[in-house]
């Protein structure tokens, strides 16, 4: 995408960079949330929703909120006291799941990688489920706090085996990475706006496929959170795709408009061609990392998302000082989240729509901050190696 000269490129790990249609979406006037125009727009958003999650026979939710509220909108309604969680955990935000599982009253079962950056063992996993039966298996396919990419389809797969529902945590990878829902058999995926979407922070999405629902329909006590209740919401959202009018709570509706030229962006450009776009431009990132010198959280490159990248600062080098460089040439990146190596690493955004002249921008401003803090490196070899793949 081309960016506005009168702001930095912003390359964390969302909010990203927006298109300039999807952003003049939010200044339009803003509609009554039952007017007829709006309702077609929402309706045309669930539409595309499925398109986008490659569910057809999928339930989506919009709901104004962030990422976390989607967590737990995702598993509030299909965990009841007692119920049993596998939580796959590969950092940050797999612990926040499952917090927000033990608040439902489930015992939780977690599988932790061996190592920070890493995956656990598939041998691990299925000795959990043989040992257990679990309700919810809930897995995050990118992790933003390490990097790591989680092998959803295996592990979607290995859940299905043992009649338990796969709830994936698809925060930093729908839009970017490949989940094809009713392909790979995931019972619940969920995501927010301001990531892989392309659109400001402020919406948080559900897609439910018919093994989670039925589960849902099937409960004995009430949800335990009233905001994030299916009960509630499904209605509202079965109204807008019959293109009729309904009322719970009033939604975000210009973040909704916004919504609606972000998925037809995506689905002009193709679900397959989106996420090659992400691979061959996360794999010019790390080839430039590498070139300058900078080893990856994540342990091997078959566990490296495509949506961000985990780099090492160097050895030496005051990362604030490095960070604070890079701003002044004109990127902000974003610091460390994972607590055990908060200080040592710095993490790089590029999903949604990030183009090549993005990249090359992020890599021109890292050498420049790298050169400012002293750190020695062959100039411009990192901005040589983004672009032949790139280039490709």
């Amino acid at each position: 995408m081309t960016t506005q000269k009168s702001h930095k490129l912003l390359m964390i790990p969302g909010p990203i960079e927006f298109e300039p249609a999807v952003l003049a979406a939010l200044a339009e006037p803003t509609p009554s949330h039952v007017a007829p125009d709006f309702i077609e727009v929402f309706g045309r958003v669930l539409d595309n929703l499925r398109t986008v999650f490659q569910a057809p026979d999928g339930q989506p939710f919009v709901l104004a909120g962030s990422g976390t509220l989607a967590m737990e909108a995702a598993v509030a309604n299909l965990l009841e006291a007692g119920d049993r969680v596998l939580q796959i955990n590969t950092g940050y935000f797999s612990d926040r799941m499952a917090a927000i599982c033990e608040r439902s009253g489930a015992i939780i079962t977690q599988v932790r990688a061996p190592a920070i950056g890493d995956v656990p063992a598939l041998e691990e996993i299925q000795m959990a489920l043989q040992q257990d039966h679990y309700t919810l298996m809930t897995i995050t396919h990118v992790d933003t706090s390490t990097g790591v990419l989680t092998d959803v389809q295996t592990l979607a797969q290995m859940a299905r085996s043992a009649h338990t529902l796969s709830v994936v945590d698809g925060v930093c990878s729908v839009g970017g990475e490949a989940l094809p829902m009713a392909e790979w058999d995931v019972d619940v995926a969920l995501t927010a706006s301001q990531k892989a979407l392309g659109v400001p922070p402020g919406l948080a999405i559900v897609m439910a496929r018919p093994r989670a629902l039925a589960l849902f329909q099937g409960r004995t006590q009430p949800v335990a959170s009233y905001y994030a209740d299916w009960s509630n919401w499904l209605p509202i959202m079965q109204a807008y795709q019959s293109r009729k009018p309904a009322y719970f709570g009033t939604p975000p509706v210009n973040l909704v408009l916004a919504l609606d030229v972000s998925l037809a962006q995506i689905i002009a450009e193709g679900m397959d061609a989106r996420v090659a776009r992400h691979i061959r431009l996360s794999e010019a990132v790390k080839a430039a990392l590498t070139a300058l010198g900078l080893g990856q959280a994540p342990a091997r490159p078959a566990v490296a998302a495509h949506t961000l990248s985990a780099p090492y600062f160097p050895e030496g080098v005051d990362g604030a000082a490095l960070l604070a460089k890079i701003n002044a040439a004109g990127v902000v990146l974003a610091g460390g989240l994972h607590p055990a190596i908060r200080a040592r690493y710095f993490r790089i955004g590029h999903m949604g729509a990030v183009s090549g002249a993005d990249i090359l921008a992020a890599v021109s401003a890292i050498e420049q901050g790298l050169r400012d803090v002293g750190y020695q490196f062959d100039a411009g070899s990192g901005l040589a190696a983004a672009q032949r793949v790139i280039e490709g």
